[in-house]
């Protein structure tokens, strides 16, 4: 999961983009609202409003233009209510106000990137994928007209990846959806993998995809 920080401070970056690195996110730091403007795509945003070129309201406004799914959270020192209504209204999925811990971050965190994961669930009862067949309603799966037994684990990993055929879908998205928490127990996530591609028949199906997570191929 790329994390772009956003954080004018050097010793508060410092030390946030620390603790993020130990829980398992790749992190790309800017300390003005240029740097984030130009910094690379990231999969989330925590965004401090006290920028030294520009209100942090209107690197929000930005970034929400560029994208109405991206994850933007604002961590900023400014508490008063206003703040937080004008954070809200200009795009920001929610507002953490300074000082915080790091369990708290990390729990905002988990239930945006879980209001993003449930927008992209599919709103269709049937979905396709070459000739991959998942009947959402009746929890029901053939490849070629086969017919292939899945646990629910293993039906909502499935499903998670063919909502967005032959894109790769990280690790974390991968936990909130299945497991609602991105902490996924050592090993669980890719059991499941290796468990799903054998009773796909197709290991070729569900591609590694190195550093990020997983893809279903849409051949």
């Amino acid at each position: 999961m790329r994390v772009l920080l956003v954080e004018d401070d050097v010793r508060v970056s410092a030390a946030l983009a620390g603790a993020l690195r130990r829980t398992g996110y790749a992190v790309n730091c800017a300390t003005t609202a240029e740097e984030a403007l130009a910094a690379p795509a990231a999969d989330l945003v925590l965004l401090d409003l006290g920028l030294p070129d520009r209100d942090g309201l209107e690197v929000c406004r930005r970034l929400r233009e560029r994208s109405r799914h991206l994850p933007i959270i604002a961590v900023t020192a400014r508490g008063e209510e206003h703040d937080r209504v004008a954070g809200l209204r200009t795009g920001a999925d929610d507002y953490v106000v300074k000082p915080f811990s790091m369990a708290e971050l990390q729990a905002r965190i988990e239930a945006v990137l879980r209001r993003v994961v449930h927008a992209a669930r599919p709103t269709s009862d049937v979905l396709e994928v070459g000739p991959l067949r998942l009947d959402v309603t009746a929890r029901h799966v053939t490849l070629d007209g086969r017919e292939i037994s899945l646990t629910r684990t293993e039906f909502e990993v499935l499903l998670t990846l063919a909502s967005r055929p032959g894109v790769a879908v990280t690790r974390e998205e991968l936990l909130l959806a299945v497991w609602q928490t991105t902490f996924g127990g050592g090993r669980t996530l890719e059991v499941h993998i290796a468990a799903l591609r054998a009773k796909l028949g197709n290991p070729d199906l569900v591609r590694t995809v190195r550093r990020v997570g997983y893809r279903l191929h849409a051949r």
